[in-house]
């Protein structure tokens, strides 16, 4: 297992025992560095919203909500009918295990695809998002729909967290994240998260550009050991990539 930590007790706790044993896909790895930056959001006075679109049973949602500031609650969205109709009550169960009160997150069972921007808003209590994950349908339409739907929420300092980016079996959906940063020419990739191996693909962090440094900054100090130093070249910037085993492909 890769030595990480957010630096958030309850977030560690859980990622030490617990996280491995909540069904789902989610490393460990991205959760750690996600968590920390819920972590140095809430040191820098962001105070917002947290949600997740495509919760499953729970895994990364519960490291999120453990997160929360004082005041905050977390927003989780799915339909709630895959694999089969219990998924709602272990996702309930898991988040009570693992020390989400039921007073700091709401469960909507809807389809995202089918939520307003004014229903949304009215969920998270009129706050804005200040971190989202986005792990929903894997299609190029449902992602581009759902940034879309979040886009309008966003904190000016929020971090947006994709799912599944690079993955072989769904290419299209990187295509979706860079249109969605073409139309959006003031969001940012802020960095490209590994996973522990290629099995699922690692998560783009989007920010706006405004906030990129301050993020990049912080993330190299806590996690220089995970640098991968060639960057993620987006043409007219270097996005960050932070992967457990930092190198290049050798020559043979």
């Amino acid at each position: 297992m890769i030595d990480i930590a957010s630096g958030h007790s309850a977030i560690d706790r859980y990622l030490a025992d617990g996280y491995g044993r909540v069904p789902g896909m989610s490393s460990r790895f991205a959760a750690a560095i996600c968590g920390h930056l819920i972590r140095r959001q809430s040191e820098m006075g962001v105070v917002g919203a947290l949600a997740e679109i495509g919760t499953f049973e729970g895994r990364f949602f519960i490291a999120m909500a453990l997160g929360l500031a004082a005041g905050e609650t977390a927003l989780g969205i799915d339909r709630f009918d895959w694999p089969d109709a219990g998924v709602e009550r272990r996702f309930l169960a898991n988040c009570a295990a693992h020390g989400v009160a039921r007073d700091r997150f709401v469960a909507w069972k809807a389809d995202s695809r089918e939520i307003g921007a004014a229903e949304f808003g009215s969920k998270l209590g009129q706050k804005p998002l200040r971190f989202v994950h986005i792990d929903s349908h894997h299609s190029r339409d449902c992602l581009t729909n759902d940034l879309e739907l979040v886009h309008r929420l966003l904190h000016a300092q929020a971090i947006v967290c994709l799912d599944d980016m690079l993955h072989p079996g769904y290419p299209m959906m990187a295509c979706a994240a860079f249109d969605y940063l073409k139309r959006h020419p003031e969001m940012r990739l802020l960095s490209v998260v590994d996973r522990e191996d290629i099995v699922a693909a690692p998560k783009f962090l989007l920010c706006r550009g405004e906030a990129l440094k301050t993020y990049q900054d912080d993330m190299m100090a806590a996690f220089a050991r995970f640098h991968f130093t060639l960057g993620a070249d987006m043409e007219s910037y270097l996005a960050l990539v932070l992967t457990p085993h930092p190198r290049l492909a050798e020559v043979v």
